[in-house]
């Protein structure tokens, strides 16, 4: 990568230690900003591009990843943040908001799932060199970035009811639990009517990834420097994983590897892609939780804002904790028009049914308890989970079950060639 001479002067000293080399200790600071790519009406400027580096150089440090050289590591962070971009606008375009309130419950589930408290967590950002304002922006940030997706990629998959029969009757739809896999993903991009020299390049590269692989290369060192993958910056790693979670080829990919191996390279509508199986758990459970759940919407809109959407639920609540009746309510006042006119009732719910934020209330409320006001990206929500019990898989669990299943599957892969898509329909011009 050829540097120009007026970039930010600490961008260049963050370049300087990834590649080894050293800053001159009497070099006089510069505190003249440049631009490092126009993305249609936006620019990432360089200082961006800088501290981002900075935050993933230290990242993996920490966790004793082999960190790659700066020429490769820069224009992987700088393709993550336009990819970014092009998904704030889109975002802000929607109207898409997200409170503090919403970050700051974002932000107190990432410590508790970290073993943290939030203090301990800020401070710990703050030893990395990551401010507490600069922690908020980036939580949310990805919070942004994840109901653009939700919303976007959502309307783009249908799940018909032939798909359900067959995944049914199926030898996988009949197992009632799948294994748990702890999985690393590198892809690399193809668009499906790729020219056949592309397509040749590519299918070469995931060969020689492949080989390097089976000669012992670090698996994390080779996603962050090659993978097109959302989570390539995390050298990869996709986490726990239900095998029904998991797009089909992948399935057929990881089935009969052990602990530690690498599959060859398979071809996708959205690419070439190598997975590395890091270990595998299973699980036989079929009775599963259930709640019996009612809720109340009412969204924020042009003449309502966050604040007001939020302190009218409040009100609300108030009311149903002095004795006024949750169905009645619900019926005047919630915008959920499926469930308002039933009192707001959702029924027995089916695990992984709804939202992840409504999900995670659900699941904590004490039983017959009116929960505070919380946000999903459909608006804002209280609940009420007014009974519950532990049941087998009824039919219609078991369609619910197959359904959110087969969705999860198209979402894995239709995110990739939407993410694909939008990029190369957006206006970008690298400048470094």
């Amino acid at each position: 990568m050829k540097l120009r001479s007026n970039l930010f002067l600490p961008f260049a000293a963050t370049l300087a230690v990834l590649w080894g080399a050293s800053v001159p200790s009497n070099a006089e600071e510069v505190l003249i900003d440049s631009i490092a790519a126009i993305v249609d009406e936006d620019v990432v400027m360089a200082s961006e591009l800088d501290e981002r580096v900075r935050e993933i150089y230290v990242r993996l440090k920490d966790s004793n990843t082999q960190i790659p050289p700066g020429d490769v590591l820069v224009p992987q962070v700088l393709e993550r943040l336009i990819l970014e971009r092009i998904q704030l606008s889109r975002g802000q375009r929607a109207g898409v908001r997200i409170s503090d309130d919403e970050v700051n419950q974002s932000i107190s589930q990432l410590a508790q799932s970290r073993g943290m408290t939030v203090d301990q967590m800020v401070e710990h950002a703050h030893q990395s060199g990551i401010s507490l304002n600069r922690l908020r922006e980036q939580v949310r940030t990805e919070m942004i970035v994840k109901r653009v997706q939700e919303g976007l990629v959502n309307r783009r998959i249908n799940v018909s009811e032939q798909e359900i029969d067959n995944f049914l009757k199926s030898e996988e739809g009949q197992q009632w639990s799948s294994p748990d896999l702890n999985l690393g993903h590198i892809i690399l991009p193809l668009s499906a009517g790729a020219p056949r020299d592309e397509v040749t390049m590519v299918e070469n590269k995931a060969r020689v990834l492949f080989e390097q692989l089976q000669a012992g290369a670090d698996f994390r060192s080779l996603a962050i420097a090659n993978s097109a993958g959302q989570n390539a910056l995390q050298g990869g790693d996709l986490g726990w994983r239900k095998t029904t979670q998991l797009p089909s080829i992948f399935i057929t990919a990881t089935d009969k590897l052990l602990p530690g191996e690498v599959s060859v390279p398979i071809r996708s509508d959205a690419g070439y892609h190598i997975l590395k199986l890091y270990d595998r758990r299973g699980g036989s459970e079929r009775i599963v939780l259930q709640h019996n759940v009612r809720h109340i919407l009412i969204k924020p809109n042009e003449i309502r804002t966050e604040e007001e959407t939020k302190a009218m639920l409040e009100g609300i609540r108030a009311d149903i904790m002095n004795g006024a009746d949750f169905a009645e309510l619900a019926r005047e006042n919630s915008e959920d028009i499926g469930t308002a006119l039933a009192g707001g009732s959702l029924g027995w719910s089916v695990p992984g049914q709804f939202v992840p934020d409504f999900e995670n209330t659900m699941n904590n409320i004490p039983l017959n308890e009116v929960s505070e006001p919380f946000r999903s990206q459909f608006g804002w929500h209280i609940l009420q989970v007014t009974e519950r019990r532990r049941q087998d898989f009824s039919e219609n669990m078991r369609r619910g079950q197959a359904k959110n299943i087969l969705h999860k599957r198209k979402f894995e892969e239709e995110l990739q060639i939407w993410l694909q898509e939008i990029r190369d329909e957006a206006f970008v011009e690298i400048k470094l």
